[in-house]
């Protein structure tokens, strides 16, 4: 965290200065470091709509510089012991919500049982944000285009939150609701993410950016499994293609019904609705999904 941050409040800073030059510089808040989950939910009770949580804040800090969000307060829950590290039990492996990206690209049990999460970890902006950056926090944020949202809908990833109403489990196909958006509640904190181990499953993942680092034109993190050659199961979760992390169902039941990528790719129709922005047109970017599908899924079928 910024020095700056490291106090009881942030100092004002105006919109220019005398030649009319446009600062980028966050408006002032207060900040508040929470000691424990149930101090976290305690203060977010207290301050309400205006407050923000502040995790690695790779995501959080731009937008507060650039104006995008403004809270009156942040509560820093970066410290919590409780919300950090990877465990494996018998049948999953249960990540907690501060598990820093650069901390999932280091663990041998990521490594193990969770190996599309190295490989889209690997593949985040840069070492500087991998190292402050976490997974909470990237799933919290809902960014349609980045990696993480994307692997846990294709790993069938449960999440779980807690608030004062209590603790839920929210699976990740009903997590993410809209562009920025998720099922969390005002008051709940997101504190792990877990997933199932699946020995005899397979992963690929791919993305198209235009420079190493920036966010992915279109992506894929695919998961499932293979028997005689026959796919038994697959999940296709693709980012960058429209308002939020998308599974592309209609094309994953093509491949397990035995039919071919050719008929596959056709179905990414009928999943897909890609955006127009300034990287590339809708028509693009469903071209490229297109080709993230064949490239993917042969990959995964060579290392069955």
């Amino acid at each position: 965290m910024p020095a700056w941050l490291d106090g009881a409040a942030c100092l004002p800073t105006s919109d220019g200065n005398e030649k009319g030059e446009r600062r980028v510089k966050a408006a002032a808040f207060d900040y508040v470091r929470a000691s424990s989950v149930a101090d976290a939910w305690a203060l977010l009770a207290r301050h309400g709509a205006g407050a923000k949580l502040l995790a690695g804040g790779q995501s959080l800090l731009p937008a507060l510089n650039l104006r995008l969000s403004a809270p009156d307060i942040l509560i820093d829950i970066s410290r919590i012991e409780a919300l950090r590290g990877v465990t494996v039990s018998p049948h999953s492996v249960r990540i907690g919500a501060l598990t820093r990206h650069a901390d999932l690209l280091a663990s041998p049990e990521i490594a193990a049982h969770a190996p599309l999460l190295c490989r889209a970890v690997a593949e985040v902006a840069h070492p500087a944000i991998r190292s402050r950056g976490t997974i909470g926090g990237s799933l919290a944020n809902a960014d349609p285009a980045a990696e993480l949202p994307a692997c846990t809908l294709a790993l069938d990833a449960r999440l779980h939150v807690e608030g004062p109403g209590g603790a839920r489990v929210i699976a990740s196909r009903d997590f993410f609701t809209g562009l920025f958006e998720t099922a969390l509640h005002p008051n709940e904190i997101l504190v792990a993410i877990e997933i199932d181990r699946q020995p005899a499953s397979v992963c690929g993942f791919a993305e198209l950016a235009r420079r190493s680092g920036d966010y992915a034109i279109v992506g894929l993190a695919a998961h499932g499994a293979i028997a005689a050659g026959v796919w038994t199961e697959l999940r296709l979760g693709y980012f960058s293609v429209g308002t939020r992390a998308t599974l592309a169902t209609h094309a994953a039941g093509v491949l397990t019904g035995g039919g071919t990528l050719l008929e596959a790719a056709a179905a990414l129709e009928h999943d897909l609705q890609p955006h127009d922005d300034l990287q590339a047109s809708s028509a693009t970017r469903q071209h490229l999904a297109r080709v993230l599908l064949r490239r993917v899924v042969a990959e995964m079928e060579s290392a069955a």
